[in-house]
């Protein structure tokens, strides 16, 4: 069950760190891992825990700012 919460303090600082830290537990409980001694990254690969997977992405795709590109580049 996920923990994260928008109002939770990111535990490590970084930019949706509570998703970060989900994914993480999910895939290192994960089947894949566990019982089959799989690596995260290959579980993630084959689709385990995709939800926390997208909803990460997400959390980082909304970090991107599109006025912030275009005045980083001087437009």
């Amino acid at each position: 069950m996920p923990k994260y919460y928008e109002e939770k303090e990111e535990e490590d600082g970084r930019a949706c760190g509570g998703v970060r830290e989900d994914l993480r537990q999910c895939l290192l409980e994960s089947a894949c891992v566990l019982r089959e001694n799989k690596s995260p990254k290959q579980c993630l690969r084959e689709g385990h825990c995709k939800s926390l997977q997208v909803t990460f992405f997400a959390c980082k795709r909304s970090m991107v700012s599109v006025c912030g590109v275009f005045s980083a580049s001087g437009l």
